[in-house]
């Protein structure tokens, strides 16, 4: 059994490990993907809002050669310090459910290949970030991947194709600028009156002249009603029209998934999504269950990001080896 088991090795679960390993803990990370493999959603050219020192974990500087890493420059971090620390990864082993034991947890777990295996630990540490929870549609075709996606990475196989980008924030107009840089046809879909506040201000002038121009036309206050091939069903107040569309791109944000650490006994919030937990040490009601990153931050995924939630793993490892002595 081992002290602590930390579930995902995104920016946060590998800043907990790193932690843990200085603290010479007995752990082990558990991810269902590669090494920071929620990044290997983000746009291929796409950069970060924030600035390499905010991205950095345990101390170790991000090289970048803009103030803004790229998301190659953020792979190759993370994946070089868990490389050159050591650090004990499981990838491409997924948790399947969990229990609880009189001492600790076990974790069911599958690997790539379909072989079931388990994971035994007196402390659990959730790090499953969000990407793998779109916010969905709910409108008929969201579901085929052949016609819609909830993660959009690059723009080459939508060649001349029509394609509707649906949503007003940052992933929405960067797809939808991507698209059109190189030679798709995007239409923007939003519900609301206009696009999000949060959009990166150094990309507004580009999106603002492309909506004004036309050449990337766009409806507001507007609805997807059904997905389904060579069209989408669009709707504004009463009025309903059939866009044509060769795919579609949900980029509506996405929620954690609480379901693995509601199953162990975590009370939600019902109203913010929030897990109950201490801020100060990151431990659930549950005893020994901790949390990294934005899987704290129920409804609003937007109140933890890296900058904030790579602190977690050394509040929760101060935790831990205070309750050693």
């Amino acid at each position: 059994m081992h002290e602590v088991a930390i579930i995902g090795a995104g920016p946060c679960g590998l800043a907990a490990a790193l932690a843990a390993h200085r603290a010479g803990l007995d752990y082990v990370v558990v991810e269902q993907g590669s090494i920071a493999h929620s990044i290997t959603r983000y746009p291929v050219f796409m950069t970060f809002f924030s600035t390499a020192d905010r991205l950095e974990i345990g101390g170790i500087p991000l090289i970048s050669q803009s103030p803004r890493p790229s998301r190659t420059e953020a792979l190759t971090y993370y994946r070089r310090i868990a490389e050159n620390f050591g650090l004990r990864v499981r990838q491409w082993e997924k948790v399947v459910g969990a229990e609880r034991l009189p001492e600790g947890f076990r974790l069911r777990t599958q690997h790539r290949d379909g072989r079931p295996d388990q994971v035994e630990a007196r402390n659990l540490v959730v790090a499953t970030g969000y990407f793998d929870s779109p916010n969905l549609l709910g409108v008929p075709g969201e579901d085929d991947p052949n016609l819609c996606s909830h993660h959009y990475t690059e723009p080459g196989p939508y060649y001349g194709l029509r394609v509707v980008v649906v949503g007003g924030g940052n992933s929405a107009v960067e797809a939808a600028l991507d698209l059109y840089r190189h030679g798709a046809r995007p239409v923007l879909v939003h519900r609301g009156p206009d696009l999000s506040e949060k959009v990166k201000p150094w990309i507004v002038p580009e999106i603002r002249a492309r909506l004004a121009d036309g050449s990337i036309p766009a409806h507001f206050n507007t609805v997807v009603r059904k997905i389904e091939p060579g069209a989408v069903t669009l709707q504004r107040d009463e009025t309903v029209w059939q866009e044509p569309c060769d795919f579609v791109f949900a980029l509506t944000g996405y929620r954690p998934d609480h379901s693995l650490i509601r199953s162990l006994g975590v009370a939600i919030d019902p109203e913010t999504g929030v897990p109950q937990h201490n801020p100060e040490t990151m431990e659930t009601n549950v005893p020994g269950l901790f949390l990294a990153g934005v899987v704290a931050a129920g409804y609003d995924a937007n109140k933890i990001f890296i900058e904030n939630g790579r602190e977690h793993g050394e509040r929760i490892v101060r935790c831990l080896l205070a309750r050693r002595q």
